[in-house]
């Protein structure tokens, strides 16, 4: 179906890509993996003939017999969509903030089969259904900004898969979704497999998904491919040192040199809460009610408790939309909620003065999802990261810049990154200028809302070593949000599991996910994906 040979990229100057060659036949799945910037999402692009200007190329890239390096722009029209199609890996800046999801999606329909837009509506709506977003909770009429980032990837997912395609290139399908939503996603994309005898291309960079999911793997670095083969093949034997590094990482679990900082000792120590926030609720308007016409508001969280303690590491779990970052939202103060108290130090942060909250912000810092999008891309490193010191009155430049730098030697950069910008960094290096942002006010408490699932496995365990270090050097306390629970367990002291905008259980990270008791906990354990129960499940299936 797909045969490229010896691919060559260069932009500008630069080389990307290096006699890269790969087929891919009907109904197979096939893994490409590697580190950021390893050229995984340039080989999918160039298969799409999406290469930005300045691109050159040279090889070949055949598509069931059409050459596509030196195509039209005419065929790719009619080949994208139709017949391959790509799940980016940033929904939000793949789908127009302008149009309605219902309305982009039925216009590959339209386009590609000449449906009228009635007809292309209704088959939208079986296609939302499929990828979990049913129309009676998730009308057409919604626009993107209105969805979660995991609901939003499952539009994506679902524009992709409209035209039923011979290829799917799926880049980074499920990094944005909680774990069963990732399931759910994954047993989609291999069933379309399976029915539609579909050719699929899965870009990611957790070896656990790639194990369940493929039949090859190829393993790429720096622009070259250094490993390929059937997929029980690379992982059990791993005979190249850069998979056997992956791998490594996928699995790596940061040092702890300090006990746990457990509630019940903390409570028979007499030690006073950090933060303790109770019974929080927030309601949002819903579109049959506005301010001035009651109505039924939607309850993103309901009857919330949190108490962290300094020191501590308190989890927090849930599926997507499940209110997990409207409750950090009311935590920072960025929210007002609809009734509940949260203290912080002594000050009551629900009715606040601008003064009081000055105070309680230099000690709450937040480190978000994607440091990119978190970042002005116009202002260097000195301005953004000392942004935080705001709060902070009497400081002269001089005194700023060196806090700049001591914040930027905690996460280990140098002082040299103060004049450069936010895209001359990797995704590892934006995160640690997001943690460096954080400390600068020098917090006791941390809310980190997603902050490795964007990055790969090698990058992402830099970054957990980094937070565990700052954590037992600063004492430092986190809320740590994530869906990546072996990450949780890793880092976590205790955990909270939301479901529909309430704690359904609360202990001891090990407990919960050894002995989980409530069924929202359960569903998320039994779908997490395990690199190494995926390989005993492959040699289980060559026995027999």
């Amino acid at each position: 179906m797909l045969a490229i040979n010896k691919l060559n990229l260069t932009i500008g100057d630069t080389p990307i890509l290096k006699d890269i060659s790969l087929t891919i036949e009907p109904g197979k799945i096939l893994g490409i993996v590697g580190e950021s910037g390893s050229g995984k999402s340039m080989t999918a692009l160039s298969a799409m003939q999406l290469l930005p200007e300045g691109s050159s190329t040279s090889g070949s890239i055949q598509f069931n017999g059409h050459e596509l390096l030196d195509a039209d722009d005419a065929l790719m029209q009619d080949l994208r969509g139709d017949d391959i199609a790509m799940i980016f890996q940033e929904p939000m800046t793949a789908l127009n903030p302008v149009h309605t999801i219902g309305d982009q999606i039925a216009e590959g329909i339209m386009l590609h089969e000449g449906a009228d837009k009635g007809a292309a509506l209704a088959r939208t709506e079986g296609l939302l259904e499929r990828v979990g977003l049913p129309v009676s909770r998730f009308p057409l009429s919604r626009y993107p900004h209105e969805l979660s980032g995991g609901q939003r990837q499952r539009v994506m997912i679902a524009m992709a898969c409209a035209q039923r395609p011979d290829l799917l290139i799926a880049d980074e399908p499920t990094t944005a979704l909680d774990v069963t939503l990732q399931a759910q996603i994954l047993d989609l994309l291999r069933d379309l497999v399976e029915e539609q005898n579909m050719g699929l291309i899965l870009i990611s960079h957790d070896l656990a998904v790639v194990a369940e999911m493929t039949d090859e793997i190829i393993v790429m670095r720096n622009g070259e491919i250094v490993d390929q083969g059937k997929t029980e093949d690379i992982l059990h034997h791993t005979h190249h040192p850069y998979t056997a590094q992956l791998a490594e990482a996928s699995t790596h679990i940061p040092v702890r040199s300090q006990p746990p900082v457990l509630s019940h000792n903390a409570q028979e120590a007499g030690l006073a809460p950090l933060i303790k926030a109770q019974k929080l609720v927030r309601d949002y308007p819903t579109k049959r009610e506005s301010l001035f016409k009651p109505g039924t508001p939607f309850r993103a969280v309901d009857h919330v408790d949190v108490t962290v303690y300094p020191g501590q590491t308190m989890g927090l779990v849930g599926e997507s939309g499940c209110g997990k970052s409207t409750l950090a939202r009311m935590l920072l103060a960025l929210d007002t909620p609809t009734s509940g108290s949260i203290q912080f130090n002594d000050i009551e942060l629900t009715t606040a003065t601008d003064e009081q909250l000055t105070t309680a912000r230099k000690n709450i810092q937040v480190v978000f999802q994607d440091p990119y999008s978190s970042f002005n891309p116009r202002h260097k490193v000195e301005r953004l990261v000392a942004e935080p010191l705001y709060l902070e009155t009497g400081l002269s430049e001089a005194e700023k810049r060196d806090r700049v730098v001591a914040a930027l030697e905690e996460v280990h950069l140098p002082a040299s990154a103060l004049d450069k910008y936010p895209h001359q960094f990797s995704g590892g290096q934006r995160q640690r200028l997001a943690i460096a942002r954080a400390l600068i006010t020098r917090p006791a408490l941390i809310i980190a809302d997603e902050p490795v699932s964007a990055l790969d496995v090698s990058i992402r365990a830099q970054v957990l070593d980094l937070l565990t270090e700052l954590r037992q050097r600063l004492g430092l306390a986190y809320i740590f949000i994530s869906h990546d629970l072996s990450v949780v367990r890793a880092l976590c002291d205790e955990v909270l599991v939301m479901e529909a905008g309430r704690i359904v259980e609360h202990g001891v990270a090990s407990d919960i996910f050894d002995n989980p008791k409530s069924d929202a906990a359960k569903m998320l354990v039994q779908a997490t994906p395990n690199l190494e129960r995926a390989l005993n499940n492959r040699r289980a299936a060559q026995k027999q």
